[in-house]
């Protein structure tokens, strides 16, 4: 039986439910953290230790977490991933993908080099240059959101709605990430979050917030939302995707009060329990089923490495 990776350090909800997923295609599943993985040189032809693996490669990997560290330790994993692919495993999604989109500045980047409508955005390391982009935003009547680079789930994010409300940037790594608040337009805060999976939007549903911050682990209610009849919200989540090159991605988006559809974030490692409890079909099943078929049923390129 055929064995897929799944690269985590906590399993939790979503590993029983690829491990369930995966098992139902006959494929195998091992959970291992990132942090216990390196590279042995010595060893001919493999070079990469992961743990369980002693003379093969796995036939495929599932990045479910990449943890936090030192630059080193990141790096180490990262490069980790990227040696994986190199020696033709299946990488789901694959460093660079991770890359781009883990680091919320790059992920700015790409969408608005692409011509994607994404917020007004400035990423600098100078107090002086966001305390003078600050003052410049809140004189022109909009509010800005600062975020940390490296951050997830809605932790850190601080709404500036007056000049002097500019924190020290030691509170954020010394990177200061800012990004002109879009309103909904609406007393109810909400925003969109859509599933892509191989360029395609499978699911998708409005988060309501008990406050701007509308992220499921912060309280935000889910609902369901019909991609059907919102035909340029899933258009504009797959565009954002083939611009980062995803296998699959959680793109978050907001309309303004004028109808203007923007992609806030999108996100390389997501999280679906909350999208799920408002969807039909099974995402882990779908998740299983793209990487089983489009990886893991032609021959595995690592055989001869």
């Amino acid at each position: 039986m055929a064995e897929v990776i799944i690269f985590t350090d906590d399993p939790g909800w979503h590993g029983e439910k690829l491990r369930e997923a995966f098992l139902a295609r006959a494929i195998s599943t091992r959970f291992v953290s990132l942090r216990d993985c390196g590279f042995d040189l010595h060893h001919p032809g493999r070079h990469i230790a992961i743990p369980g693996c002693a003379d093969a490669l796995p036939d495929g990997v599932f990045v479910r977490g990449v943890p936090g560290g030192t630059l080193e330790q990141v790096v180490l994993r990262l490069n980790v991933l990227h040696a994986l692919k190199l020696l033709g495993v299946p990488v789901y999604n694959d460093g660079r993908a991770i890359e781009r989109t883990v680091d919320k500045a790059m992920t700015s980047f790409v969408l608005a080099s692409a011509g994607i409508a994404t917020p007004a955005t400035w990423i600098t390391e100078s107090q002086k240059v966001a305390a003078e982009i600050v003052r410049s935003e809140i004189a022109a009547g909009h509010e800005l959101v600062i975020k940390p680079v490296f951050g997830s789930q809605g932790a850190g994010l601080l709404r500036i709605a007056v000049a002097n409300e500019l924190p020290a940037a030691a509170g954020y790594d010394g990177v200061y990430y800012l990004q002109r608040f879009i309103a909904s337009g609406t007393e109810a805060w909400h925003d969109l979050r859509v599933f892509v999976i191989h360029g395609r939007a499978v699911a998708a549903m409005q988060r309501h917030g008990k406050s701007w911050i509308t992220n499921v682990s912060q309280g935000g209610r889910c609902v369901t939302l019909d991609l059907s009849s919102n035909a340029d919200i899933g258009a504009l989540a797959e565009k954002a995707c083939r611009a980062l090159q995803m296998d699959y991605a959680g793109v978050d988006l907001i309309r303004d009060g004028d109808g203007v559809l923007y992609v806030v974030e999108v996100n390389g490692i997501p999280a679906w329990k909350g999208l799920q409890s408002v969807t039909q079909p099974s995402i882990a099943s779908m998740l299983a089923n793209d990487f089983v078929d489009r990886y893991l049923r032609r021959p595995a390129l690592h055989s001869a490495a």
